[in-house]
């Protein structure tokens, strides 16, 4: 689904990733895990085409129509005045653009994706009355409504409570079960050993890649805080076409 080719994103000339390859399996559940400011978030907008890289090149084996990317909630302005239906089906927005009518189809959809995340009865209210984890049930039942192939996560499920993030995990598990493929920025290693398969561990540069039982032991985990502890964002300018280590 996604393959990243000597990917180096850089912020400032310094790089936020750098020189990163591998594979997302098809239909998996991948986790992206690594210290504060290793590059994750910097990742999923990469193959989201969000960001432009500085080296490499990010190649995804879908449409841009067919991939779905969650931001942080924290990225997201509440206090436009939108009410639940509403904000979910703006995931139809591919379908009928900024002032395509909403058929009585899609309405049937969102009521239905409203449903599914447990949100019955809170069509009309607004989004910025709702709390985090009822905010984060309306955005992945937006997400259900772009019928996605390819699904990006970052950070789902932080300040969730245990019942919001059980709930969206089962979610989460019901898209493989469809064959999409799900990438998904965590920091919960208990998380991540308990419903992802896959895992990339990150630390600017890649630390492991692969199943995640391969990935997560105890001398990668070390590796990835001792090169964390090493940054030096006043360090020389990376050149994107230098050889990697």
């Amino acid at each position: 689904m996604v393959t990243i080719d000597n990917l180096t994103v850089s912020y400032r000339q310094h790089p936020a990733l750098h020189h990163i390859n591998g594979q997302f399996v098809d239909g998996a559940l991948t986790a992206v895990i690594g210290p504060n400011g290793s590059g994750k978030s910097t990742l999923l907008k990469s193959i989201m085409g969000l960001l432009q890289p500085s080296g490499g090149q990010v190649r995804t084996n879908t449409t841009r129509e067919r991939i779905a990317y969650l931001p942080q909630v924290t990225e997201i302005d509440r206090s436009f005045p939108l009410q639940v239906c509403d904000c979910v089906l703006l995931g139809c927005w591919s379908s009928t653009g900024a002032f395509g009518a909403v058929s009585a189809t899609m309405l049937a959809r969102a009521t239905a994706a409203i449903r599914t995340v447990g949100l019955e009865g809170f069509e009309h209210r607004a989004v910025g009355s709702l709390s985090s984890g009822q905010f984060q049930r309306v955005l992945f039942a937006r997400l259900l409504m772009q019928d996605a192939e390819l699904i990006l996560l970052d950070e789902p499920f932080n300040a969730m409570d245990s019942r919001t993030t059980a709930a969206l995990l089962d979610l989460i598990h019901q898209w493989q079960t469809e064959g999409r493929t799900v990438i998904a920025v965590l920091h919960d290693d208990a998380q991540v050993r308990a419903h992802f398969d896959h895992t990339v561990l990150l630390a600017r540069e890649l630390v492991a890649w692969g199943p995640t039982e391969l990935v997560l032991t105890e001398p990668n985990l070390q590796r990835a805080r001792a090169l964390a502890e090493a940054w030096d964002d006043n360090a020389d300018i990376c050149h994107a076409d230098e050889v990697a280590a």
